[in-house]
């Protein structure tokens, strides 16, 4: 299966475009925005648990990154209410589910073999952000390579991203604008290596999760 799978161009999914597509494990939905394969594929989704369903365990030969957007996402008696990020590396494994439901943007096969590191981050405690070139901004990961963090823009404010290993978005609130486009909260957006087009937060200021140098990776 290939959905947005040409990273030398731009692609975007709006939510009036999202489309839900069941899993094979019942009351697990997904959006797919870009993915490159079958079940175990190189993917970028929204994932949809409804309350009291799961996954049984499974592992992540590729890796895993999840930031939780709505209610509570669970694994191996870990409980992340939304504004969690969570990073598994290769080899991972989990049973992932969720008592009251959740919605989670994840990311699987997209890390090198050689990472290890398990990441657990708090992105609602004040204490995980500072303030960078006059930014409020929450790093979660950095290899040398891809860096991520969530990032809160003043309004107009341009994004300033590093766009030479390409840059991937998803709007966590308030809208983000260029030239005659906007992207309003929810949605999804990556841009590939080199790509310069400017992009400012709306009228009302907006958070973003932001992803840039991965697609160097994929090059």
């Amino acid at each position: 299966m290939l959905v947005n799978a040409d990273f030398s161009r731009r692609a975007s999914v709006a939510p009036h475009e999202y489309e839900w597509v069941t899993s094979p494990q019942g009351g697990v939905e997904r959006v797919m925005l870009d993915r490159l394969g079958g079940e175990k594929a190189h993917a970028t989704s929204i994932v949809r648990y409804a309350p009291d369903s799961y996954f049984p365990q499974h592992s992540h030969p590729g890796g895993e990154e999840v930031l939780v957007l709505a209610g509570t996402f669970s694994e191996d008696g870990g409980d992340y209410p939304a504004g969690w990020y969570l990073r598994n590396p290769p080899g991972s494994s989990h049973r992932p589910s969720s008592k009251e439901g959740a919605l989670i943007f994840v990311k699987l096969w997209q890390m090198p073999p050689g990472e290890s590191r398990h990441v657990r981050i708090d992105t609602r405690d004040p204490a995980a952000w500072h303030r960078e070139a006059g930014r409020e901004v929450c790093p979660l990961f950095s290899d040398g390579v891809e860096q991520v963090s969530l990032q809160r823009l003043a309004a107009g404010e341009s994004l300033r991203a590093d766009s030479q290993g390409g840059v991937e978005l998803l709007v966590l609130d308030g809208t983000l604008v260029a030239a005659d486009q906007s992207w309003a909260r929810g949605s999804w957006l990556r841009l590939p290596a080199g790509d310069g087009l400017q992009i400012n937060a709306g009228a009302e200021g907006a958070s973003v999760y932001l992803k840039t140098g991965h697609l160097a990776r994929l090059s």
